[in-house]
């Protein structure tokens, strides 16, 4: 399946042959992943409940975030639960790596921290 983000890959990549390899890190094309993150990112950090936080290691790598939660309520009330996100290239078509770095008993977290983001619908 041809994804937009795979395209624009291929096209920079012919594009790059034909030029000189000179060009620097500041001047390649922004990725579609990285265009729909500086929106995203501004969402969630306005829509944070305040007991959660967002950390970027990396201010200029929008795509890899650490989310801090804990909860004020509920079972896991006082617990400080940290959480790992990469977004991959393909990001819009293939869903964020989210990694829980906190041992927790959880249905949806495996023990080595994978979630299971899966979603089902109805059929």
């Amino acid at each position: 399946m041809l994804t937009l983000a795979s395209k624009l890959k291929r096209d920079d990549g012919l594009k790059g042959s034909r030029t000189a390899a000179t060009a620097s890190d500041s001047t390649r094309r922004v990725s579609v992943r990285d265009k729909l993150l500086v929106k995203e990112v501004a969402e969630l950090e306005a829509n944070l409940p305040c007991t959660c936080k967002v950390h970027f290691p990396d201010p200029n790598k929008l795509h890899c975030f650490q989310l801090t939660v804990t909860p004020d309520e509920g079972y896991y009330q006082g617990g400080k639960f940290q959480f790992e996100t990469e977004v991959p290239d393909a990001y819009n078509m293939v869903p964020p790596k989210v990694k829980c770095l906190t041992k927790i008993w959880h249905p949806n977290i495996t023990e080595t921290g994978e979630i299971c983001l899966r979603m089902s619908f109805g059929d």
